[in-house]
């Protein structure tokens, strides 16, 4: 077992974890707990609060207060923001190995994924976030409107913050997630109430411990913990709360959404995929298409949002480039998170497990032809399982249809460029997408065509902090990073001036 950090001993200590809430750590007003697993060896690491309808009061009235008042974050000039955000981001940065630690400790995912995607990936949006404090901007107008007595308009517009924003946030990148939210809401010059997961909640904990060492204002930032049922639904029905901002499952978005609209509430919703790559024959190397594929399906277990989950081979190389993927699955290896030398960890929870496994069986029952994998791994402990291919002749199986948000790739052969674009835009969902072709009249017409909030050609989808990310149809509604992630947490005042 890896030497934790002295900062994660200590946090650790603490068995029962309460909410972060106006800069301290405050007891839940109930009693329920939640005990929080390391999913590869199935043991307690703590316990945290299941927040309440008066917890969640609580939270929202500090941030609340932090806006106007007490902080007056809102109005704290650019410059002074940006100080903070890029201390904060420099502060992730020096205590990455016990943010790191904590992650793969609560998530199960490998150390090296934790440090890069989860941790690094905060600290760099944190960064990138610090710089757009200065460059929020408006617009001046020209209007139509006439004046008596020789007077004219000077008309134009402004961005402000939006308020009170309710952020919650999966499991799966716990940090990095986070990161996405908290940063452009911050940087506008909002105030934050996250919810995380109850599967991760250690680790947001810890971050808001960071914030305010990195100078953050008491109430600026507030972590509640506590699941969907209770916590998660008090925090979106909240009339003080101005934003909701949410990824997770389309079920879930749908539920929130219902919520958003009775307080008619702003919302982002970056929800499910279920993202197509398509391999055609004059990929530029197929070694390395079906290597990107893997790669793909099988970064972070599978537990990833834009996971390419189904993918499409031309007929002419479908035997090949199947039998390459199925290679690379096969040679993966299996192990705790810690396990320096792994490629593949454990899913986060016993249910999670359970679900997948459920989904490979639908597809062993509806007659996919299983090529690898499909099995939990024979470990003593932990929810692991094999990487997971199947072969299919249609697209109506339901490990097509569905997100199964496991290492499980559903492979399907097509003829052309039309036959490809019709398998792959049959979907409710249009989270990304990745194409794999040398010809680059190929790409473009894909790109143009395919139903899809990101396309990547020639690479596994990853995500930039300059670079948006969102989904059409029921992936999701608005984006997140760049510059409309900071937009996200204002709203628009026009202003007219008759002189």
């Amino acid at each position: 077992m890896v030497q934790l950090t002295n900062r994660l001993t200590q946090f650790l200590t603490k068995k029962k974890h309460q909410h972060f809430i106006n800069g301290t750590y405050q007891n839940s007003i109930g009693e329920e707990q939640i005990g929080v697993i390391n999913p590869a060896t199935e043991e307690e690491i703590g316990q945290i609060a299941v927040g309440t309808t008066e917890d969640v009061d609580k939270a929202v009235l500090a941030a609340k207060n932090a806006f106007h008042h007490t902080s007056d974050w809102r109005k704290m000039s650019p410059d002074d923001r940006e100080k903070i955000l890029y201390r904060f981001a420099e502060l992730i940065a020096e205590n990455s190995e016990s943010l790191a630690q904590l992650v793969t400790l609560e998530n199960g995912k490998l150390i090296k994924d934790a440090r890069s995607s989860d941790v690094g990936g905060a600290a760099k949006t944190f960064r990138y976030y610090a710089g757009w404090t200065t460059k929020i901007e408006g617009e001046t107008l020209d209007i139509s409107q006439p004046q008596k007595g020789g007077r004219q308009n000077f008309a134009f517009t402004k961005r402000e913050p939006i308020g009170v924003v309710a952020a919650i946030v999966p499991w799966n990148f716990p940090i990095s997630i986070a990161a996405w939210k908290i940063a452009p809401a911050l940087a506008a010059g909002c105030t934050v109430v996250l919810k995380p997961s109850e599967e991760t909640p250690l680790s947001a904990l810890l971050l808001a411990e960071i914030a305010m060492e990195a100078g953050m204002p008491p109430g600026v930032l507030n972590i509640v913990t506590g699941d969907g049922r209770t916590t998660g639904a008090s925090l979106t029905a909240h009339k003080d709360v101005k934003k909701i901002t949410f990824t997770g499952s389309t079920y879930t978005g749908k539920i929130i959404g219902r919520a958003a609209i009775e307080n008619i509430t702003d919302i982002s919703l970056e929800l499910g995929g279920k993202s197509p790559a398509i391999v055609f024959n004059d990929a530029p190397d197929l070694d390395f298409a079906a290597n990107g594929v893997a790669a793909g399906i099988f970064r972070n277990q599978g537990q990833v949002c834009v996971a390419g989950s189904r993918v499409y081979i031309q007929k002419k190389v479908y035997d090949k480039v199947l039998t390459d993927i199925s290679h690379a699955a096969q040679k993966m290896k299996i192990s705790h998170g810690f396990d320096e030398t792994a490629q593949l960890g454990p899913l986060v929870s016993k249910s999670h497990l359970q679900k997948v496994c459920k989904y490979i069986d639908s597809g062993m029952e509806e007659g996919a032809k299983l090529i690898s994998g499909g099995t939990k791994n024979p470990l003593d402990k932990g929810y692991f399982l094999q990487p997971t291919i199947f072969s299919s002749v249609d697209n109506e199986k339901t490990i097509i249809r569905e997100e199964i948000f496991g290492p499980v790739l559903a492979a399907v052969p097509f003829d052309d460029m039309e036959d490809a674009l019709r398998l792959a835009n049959d979907s409710q969902l249009g989270l990304a997408a990745t194409v794999w072709t040398k010809d680059i009249s190929k790409a473009m017409a894909m790109v143009n065509r395919l139903e899809a909030g990101v396309v990547y050609v020639n690479s596994p989808v990853r995500s930039d902090p300059a670079l948006p990310l969102g989904g059409y149809k029921q992936s999701g509604i608005g984006r997140e990073l760049g510059k409309v992630g900071i937009y996200n947490y204002t709203t628009l005042k026009s202003v007219n001036i008759v002189y």
